[in-house]
């Protein structure tokens, strides 16, 4: 194993040892290389402030992302390449068109924001460049400003999305993809210091072993949850290991029986697939966090972490999916809905980890929705998630699942409301005996979010929403303006 971190940063491989395994790229890159172009607003994921840009090998290219470095692992930077506000210039100083079209539309007052804004634009540039406004409000999302109202910078991102990606960047792709490349030979990461330890597999068996030795290791996947840990928290993590070099992890594929997602798989890079399983899938992804979570986090590691509003888990368990569970001794799958267990507690062995989720292809006969409920439409965490998956004969329900999150200790089926309408016909006056019925199913807890009352009579009135579109899709039962829109 290698002890060195290697990454791209401005045409050349850099190396780093004796690194800190928890220091976030952020510090790294205000305190250690002196670039305070890229700010600390909020240290947890939310403003943006200190959104950087990584690239990644992909099909022979390179992929641009936008992510956050304040919770962003430094060692995680291996294998990749690194972009900050400040290599966005060209040599002779001249701005880059992004920051010129920032300039133009008077797109910042006091600047703080200004960079982390530059980085987003910059990212889509060099990616699907769309010149959507939804899809520039998308990208936008996940940076806050609290001088400009975002009118003008929406403008800048505009007319960026006018231009080709000719900067100097893209000009030595092919230079930066044969780093990459080279980087991609290394041997797998394994750093100390003192007594932490953090390792970054390559592959399932290595990662087996690993776990096998380190069970009570802490398992990080895009560090949206864990940077947290070290940010907000201060803990001390000992021995970390990250399964994002992990080859099984990171594969997502169609075999014709069902959509295999690896646990390590971000929520980007599964939105497509998801969406055109089914367009719900697609909008729940939409909503989760902001552009720069979505590039790092993980379903994988929205499951693992076993949290009861965790977003995911209510659609998967609606369409059936099942968990594969890997350790040293092999692989068992089961039902997602039987992982959770209670809250805080998984059916997860000493020695497993979560490989993959294996979602059954769409059923044409089946009817699937899926609905978040949270105070703000974007970058907010729900105070419910419900989902809901129906199969007709006629007029009669021959199968319906039905799933919420945020209503109990973990993500939890609605058995008695379920039970009253299987085999019974689909109406009103049946959705609403069901309805009362979950009264029997879930006992919500109030907090900040929302109280115990509300989060019942929301969950009651979701499937109420559910049975209006099935039967009356020209009912306006969902928000005008946020429709659809393209996945990154």
């Amino acid at each position: 194993m290698r002890d060195k971190i290697r990454f791209v940063q401005n045409g050349r491989v850099r190396e780093l040892e004796n690194v800190d395994p928890t220091q976030t790229v952020l510090n790294f890159l205000r305190y250690i290389d002196a670039e305070t172009g890229t700010k600390e607003g909020c240290a947890e994921g939310d403003c943006g402030a200190c959104t950087v840009v990584l690239g990644e090998l992909k099909d022979g290219d390179v992929e641009y992302q936008a992510v956050n470095a304040c919770i962003q692992f430094l060692p995680m930077l291996d294998g990749k390449e690194l972009i900050t506000v400040e290599n966005l210039k060209s040599k002779d100083g001249t701005l880059h068109p992004v920051q010129q079209a920032m300039v133009e539309a008077n797109g910042s007052q006091c600047g703080f924001c200004t960079p982390g804004f530059v980085m987003s634009i910059f990212a889509e540039l060099h990616g699907r460049n769309s010149q959507e406004l939804s899809d520039i409000n998308n990208v936008l999302a996940g940076n806050l400003c609290r001088c400009t109202g975002y009118g003008t910078i929406i403008d800048a991102a505009q007319s960026v999305a006018l231009q080709a990606p000719a900067d100097h960047i893209h000009a030595r792709r092919a230079l930066t993809s044969a780093l990459l490349s080279e980087l991609q030979q290394d041997d797998s990461l394994a750093l100390a210091q003192d007594s932490r330890r953090y390792y970054a597999p390559k592959t399932s068996s290595e990662l087996a072993d690993l776990i096998d030795q380190y069970p009570d290791a802490t398992i990080l996947a895009g560090a949206t949850d864990i940077g947290l840990w070290v940010t907000k928290q201060h803990r001390q993590l000992d021995n970390i290991i990250y399964v994002g070099n992990v080859t099984e992890l990171k594969e997502l594929n169609d075999d014709g029986e069902y959509l295999n997602i690896g646990a390590a798989v971000t929520y980007s890079h599964a939105w497509k697939a998801l969406a055109d399983l089914n367009p719900d899938l697609g909008e729940i992804v939409r909503r989760i966090a902001s552009t720069q979570i979505r590039n790092s986090g993980t379903i994988g590691g929205n499951v693992a972490n076993g949290s009861p509003i965790g977003d995911m888990p209510p659609p998967l368990i609606a369409l059936n999916a099942r968990l594969i569970l890997r350790s040293k001794q092999g692989a068992r799958t089961i039902a997602l809905e039987d992982f959770f267990i209670e809250y805080g507690r998984q059916d997860l062995k000493t020695g497993e980890f979560v490989e993959a989720f294996q979602l059954p292809l769409k059923n044409e006969s089946a009817i699937f929705k899926a609905y978040k409920i949270s105070k703000r439409f974007d970058q907010d965490i729900s105070a419910l998630c419900g989902a809901f998956n129906l199969v007709l004969d006629g007029n009669i329900v021959k199968d319906i699942r039905i799933c919420y999150g945020g209503m109990a200790g973990t993500p939890h089926r609605a058995a008695k409301s379920e039970q009253y309408l299987q085999g019974k016909d689909w109406t009103l006056e049946n959705v609403q005996i069901a309805m009362t019925a979950m009264a029997e199913d879930y006992t919500p807890m109030s907090d900040m979010r929302a109280s115990q009352d509300y989060r019942m009579l929301a969950a009651q009135n979701l499937l109420k929403k559910f049975f209006i579109e099935t039967t009356d899709p020209t009912t306006l039962t969902r928000l005008v303006g946020h429709g659809r829109v393209a996945h990154a």
